[in-house]
């Protein structure tokens, strides 16, 4: 996990979406919205890693 961490770089995302999404963010905003990305890489990082066999099969899906 450590090692994804390292490699995704907020800051650097921020500043090459924000032109292409079209967004106005403020720079105050800018440390909290990296702070958050952080952690949905973490999060990422933790299902990417979970190793699961071919041979597993998707959960059913229930409706009410």
């Amino acid at each position: 996990m450590q090692e994804a961490e390292q490699s995704f770089a907020p800051e650097a995302y921020v500043a090459a979406a924000r032109p292409l999404l079209g967004l106005e963010i403020d720079d105050a905003w800018t440390a909290s919205i990296c702070a958050n990305l952080r952690v949905l890489a973490a999060a990422a990082a933790l299902i990417t890693s979970f190793p699961l066999p071919d041979e597993s099969e998707a959960a059913p899906r229930f409706e009410a």
